[in-house]
């Protein structure tokens, strides 16, 4: 199991990783880098890729998000991305970089004032509600574009400081979120509603303003995360073994879910991104 000082999710979410070129390394490198003190409170992790694909051309990576939203602040642009029902892709081109906050579950809302179901794809970062949010994003650029991580995540730390806290609700969220990504015996939403002791109609208004979906989405966004890793490992279990690991009925039932998410069966997706 994965705990919150790892700084990563079980399942980083990227669904076409990067392959390194003869002679010239990997063309995209992420950094990840855990929060610090008070940050903790709003930040599960920071990512920072680089890239230079001027020898490779454009590589598109697809992605299947952790059940939150990041905040992302790069060249040109400044948001805050929800996470998407299925698999989202962007396209990387020439020379660059993104300084990424992968945010608590439950901040998003606070945030926005509104219910995150009703936000859009990509929010500008001036549309959030809480201050600073300009100079925020100067320092943090000025800062990547100089090479310099640490520095930018300093920079955005400083910015949190003095924001308040997540609510009861939100920090509630966060804990349920978590449950869900640890507990694989956590497989219907009634079981999550009685772990916490909530009701199954509050646990779904709870999750989806938090999240943008509800916790039967939650359940199987992690399932699908595991299943994407265990499929991309020269050691995969046989998919028969794979779906009752994961607490699928039966073969058929994963496989039509895995199919209707990420756009290729599990067989053909383990063809395609099993190391050779």
């Amino acid at each position: 199991m994965t705990t919150r000082a790892d700084a990563e999710p079980l399942s980083k979410g990227l669904l076409t990783p990067v392959r390194e070129v003869p002679g010239a390394g990997a063309p995209v490198r992420i950094v990840r880098r855990a929060p610090t003190g008070r940050a903790a409170a709003f930040v599960r992790h920071y990512w920072l890729p680089r890239w230079d694909l001027t020898l490779t051309g454009p590589l598109r990576q697809d992605v299947l998000e952790y059940p939150t939203a990041n905040l992302v602040v790069e060249r040109r642009a400044a948001a805050l991305h929800r996470a998407h029902r299925g698999m989202s892709s962007r396209v990387l081109e020439d020379r660059g970089w993104a300084f990424g906050v992968l945010l608590n579950p439950g901040v998003a809302r606070g945030w926005t004032g509104v219910t995150v179901r009703s936000l859009p794809w990509i929010l500008p970062l001036e549309r959030l509600v809480v201050p600073g949010t300009a100079a925020m994003r100067e320092q943090v650029r000025e800062r990547m574009e100089a090479g310099d991580d640490a520095s930018a995540v300093e920079a955005f730390e400083a910015w949190l400081d003095g924001l308040p806290e997540p609510d009861d609700d939100a920090r509630l969220v966060d804990r349920i979120v978590a449950a869900v990504e640890a507990d694989r015996e956590l497989l219907r939403v009634e079981q999550l509603a009685d772990r916490f002791g909530v009701g199954v109609r509050h646990l779904q208004r709870l999750v989806a303003g938090h999240i943008g979906f509800g916790p039967k989405w939650l359940i199987q966004r992690y399932r699908l995360q595991e299943a994407a890793a265990a499929l991309r490992t020269a050691g995969a279990p046989s998919l028969a073994q794979l779906a009752a690991e994961l607490g699928y009925a039966d073969q058929a039932h994963f496989s039509r879910e895995f199919r209707a998410v990420i756009g290729s069966t599990p067989g053909g997706y383990a063809a395609a991104e099993r190391p050779r």
